[in-house]
């Protein structure tokens, strides 16, 4: 690392708070075991609703990695049935495919064997296998690839399941991380955290972002943040420019982390090959 870089990433890290003891939760996405039988496509979701409309129950849309870009996903119709096993330790039980949604079963049926042959798997066939933080996909989150050149961030309200070529992050202050992590002083900083895979590639593993240090903020940052977050990916969703929303954001954090105007410039000017 360059020797100007080290020093605004030093001065970085010297106001921030590793990311392993903040108030968030990292996961990964969604493992099914055998994806073409829980991730379908939009005419076989219309088809199994209009048969038993009774199924959107537990049929949610789902986000790969390869869908993820800075502030926006780009959705492209795909859903997961969401046939969890339940969480024992709350009282939640497994969902009842077989009784409750005859439908969804009989689509189960065309994959029986290949879905009874799944090494992890539920109390039943039908049923995802055990995943304790089934819930954090309902909240709002931070949705990130678990491999990526670029080190693209959503903020979503609560829409998206992911597959486990996503990781989520649950929890607080997710307005401000948002925004940090797709600015260009994270990546300036700290894109050499990551170990580089094949073609500039990088792995973004859980236990390297714990070791992330972020100044901490007030909820008056973070409102202020999120609200720009939300201004962004309206924009993005609507196919407006977005050059001037994120360049705020840049002398924001610029601001908050007390950057003189050379070391502003030079993170500013960053950009990934």
């Amino acid at each position: 690392m360059p020797a100007d870089a080290a020093k605004i990433k030093a001065k970085v890290e010297a106001q921030g708070l590793e990311l392993r003891n903040w108030n968030i939760q990292i996961n990964y996405g969604i493992k099914t075991g055998l994806n073409e039988a829980f991730i379908i496509d939009n005419t076989t979701r219309n088809a199994i609703i209009e048969n038993s409309p009774k199924s959107a129950e537990i049929i949610r849309p789902i986000l790969r990695g390869r869908n993820i870009s800075p502030y926006v996903a780009n959705y492209n119709d795909l859903w997961l049935i969401n046939s969890h096993n339940g969480i024992k330790e709350k009282g939640i039980l497994p969902i009842d495919v077989k009784n409750n949604y005859p439908v969804i079963y009989d689509h189960f049926m065309k994959f029986r064997e290949k879905l009874i042959r799944r090494q992890d798997k539920g109390d039943h066939w039908t049923n995802l296998r055990n995943c304790a933080y089934i819930e954090e996909f309902d909240k709002p989150k931070i949705i990130y690839p678990n491999m990526t050149k670029y080190l693209p961030f959503v903020y979503d309200k609560g829409s998206y399941f992911t597959n486990q070529k996503c990781f989520i992050i649950t929890g607080h202050y997710l307005g401000y991380l948002t925004a940090f992590f797709n600015s260009n002083l994270f990546k300036y900083c700290f894109r050499e955290n990551f170990p580089e895979l094949l073609g500039g590639t990088r792995e973004l593993s859980k236990i390297f972002f714990d070791e992330i240090r972020v100044k901490p903020v007030d909820e008056k940052t973070e409102s202020d943040f999120l609200s720009l977050v939300n201004k962004i990916q309206d924009c993005k969703l609507n196919g407006m420019n977005t050059v001037d929303l994120e360049m705020l954001v840049e002398k924001k954090l610029s601001e908050l982390y007390q950057l003189s105007d050379e070391e502003f410039n030079l993170v500013s000017s960053f950009k990934i090959d």
